[in-house]
């Protein structure tokens, strides 16, 4: 094992199926930040952070849009079992502590979202050697720069005034939705031959 794909091929290109691997996990995630954005939108918005959701939903919408056209997909499968347990960590979990069913959820959105942008750092398993213009590689990068400027919004929120008297209740729905991103993301990892020790976990 290693800590970043490859062997690359003669043109510096990501094995097909460690892009089938990633960019499935990412689509999963981010396809699911979205939906949840978009179920999250009002009819009309009427205030600055519906706004910020809408744009949320729509950037969440280009990574998945990206990536299905950027990767060399390969016949996977063991991705339907590994979707599975996927789709089953996205579910609606609302943050424990919080009595306000709506804040709640809103919590729970909020610390996925964080643990997501935060935690999967795609463009940091390139090796040097990788080819720069390779649709993939591309792509990763993308995500993962998409990834740092949506995370402030995330920061912003679960900082934010309204959820001062329940600072317990986010940190610990935060530090569990790390958790469950980071064991899922690290599987993945080793199940296509890259050692995670270098994925940091980042908290607000």
């Amino acid at each position: 094992m290693n800590g970043f794909f490859g062997p690359l091929d003669s043109d510096g290109r990501v094995p097909p199926r460690q892009q089938t691997r990633v960019a499935s996990f990412l689509i999963s995630a981010h396809g699911a930040l979205g939906r949840r954005f978009a179920l999250a939108l009002p009819p009309r918005l009427e205030s600055a952070w519906q706004t910020e959701l809408n744009a949320q939903f729509y950037n969440e919408s280009e990574i998945v849009s990206l990536l299905l056209r950027a990767t060399n997909w390969t016949p996977d499968l063991a991705l339907g079992y590994l979707a599975t347990a996927w789709e089953t960590t996205w579910f609606p979990a609302p943050a424990a502590g919080i009595p306000d069913p709506t804040l709640a959820l809103a919590v729970d959105l909020a610390t996925l979202a964080h643990a997501i942008h935060a935690g999967i750092r795609p463009a940091a398993l390139l090796p040097v050697e990788a080819n720069p213009n390779d649709p993939f590689a591309m792509a990763i990068r993308r995500v993962e720069f998409e990834s740092g400027r949506l995370l402030q919004a995330q920061i912003m929120f679960l900082k934010g005034e309204s959820l001062v008297p329940f600072r317990d209740a986010v940190s610990a729905a935060l530090e569990r939705r790390h958790a469950e991103v980071r064991k899922l993301w690290h599987e993945l990892l080793d199940s296509i031959g890259i050692t995670s020790r270098n994925q940091n976990d980042a908290k607000p």
